[in-house]
């Protein structure tokens, strides 16, 4: 039974691997023609209903308790409007790998943040993770081919504002909100998402009319697939295999995405990707091991 529980595990989590690392070059497509916020914001505020609307079908209650939402206002910020639209919006000025591998640093991140907010200094394996993260970013990120202007200052602040801001908020998160996780998950990304789609619609002013196949698909596949059948498996797995099994394999993702990125949209892939992905995972999974 156990091992079958754990074969199904494994099998929900290379279907949100999958999901979630396709995605990245698809948002590279759709910011050929849309704006970030408004992109993101409306595919976010969709897949909230479509999620909320499964909480319901299958019996979860979408009442917040009040002393809960604060904690629930500060959750989205930090896991939704910080974490997808920052890490959007750096994607306007960074390659797939650049912004991937930069977001994924945040178990890094959370380690640093540990210190000083709970008192736990880093041990050996936190310092050896950041030592790490830090080296292949710094391979990634410098070389003959790679100029640093002005944009390229502001995708990268983005990208790891994104990854910061979401270590803060696993860091700070002593208590569970008392919702189911797809009840929860749909309460963050609609809060989360929303002001991201307001924004979007007075400050980008999107030409919806002049958007092409190409782009709509890719809004379909992010809103249905990333957003909404990836999170649904990844509460599954959740359920069958450890938080430090999940969290490791989550490590695929960015895998996925800059191969993924190369295929389909012919981004660089050479032996400075490669060398950045080895040394900038292999931080993670230090940090996430701990």
């Amino acid at each position: 039974m156990h091992q079958s529980r754990s074969r199904l595990g494994l099998a929900y989590l290379l279907v949100t691997a999958l999901g979630w690392g396709l995605n990245w070059p698809l948002i590279k497509i759709i910011l050929r023609e849309l704006p970030p916020l408004f992109a993101r914001g409306s595919s976010g505020m969709l897949a909230a209903l479509l999620l909320a609307g499964i909480a319901l079908w299958r019996g979860q209650s979408l009442t917040v308790p009040r002393d809960s939402i604060g904690r629930l206002c500060f959750a989205s910020a930090v896991n939704v409007f910080a974490w997808m639209g920052f890490a959007t919006l750096s994607m306007i000025w960074l390659t797939v790998a650049e912004a991937a591998l930069l977001v994924y640093t945040m178990p890094i991140w959370a380690t640093l943040l540990s210190w000083p907010l709970l008192g736990t200094p880093p041990s050996l394996r936190g310092i050896s993770a950041l030592v790490l993260g830090i080296a292949g970013i710094a391979v990634l990120l410098t070389g003959n081919d790679v100029t640093f202007g002005t944009n390229k200052i502001i995708g990268i602040a983005l990208a790891l504002a994104s990854a910061i801001l979401f270590a803060l908020g696993a860091v700070t998160a002593r208590r569970p909100i008392p919702l189911q996780p797809i009840a929860l998950t749909a309460w963050q990304v609609g809060l989360g998402c929303l002001p991201m789609m307001l924004l979007g619609l007075i400050i980008e002013q999107p030409h919806v009319t002049l958007v092409s196949d190409a782009a709509w698909l890719s809004m379909a596949y992010m809103t249905l697939i990333a957003m909404g059948v990836c999170y649904l498996s990844w509460f599954s797995t959740l359920r069958a295999l450890s938080a430090s099994a999940a969290a490791t394999g989550m490590l695929l993702v960015p895998v996925i995405g800059i191969l993924s990125a190369a295929a389909i949209i012919g981004e660089p892939l050479g032996w400075r990707q490669i060398i950045a992905l080895v040394l900038t995972l292999g931080g993670v999974a230090l940090a996430t091991s701990r």
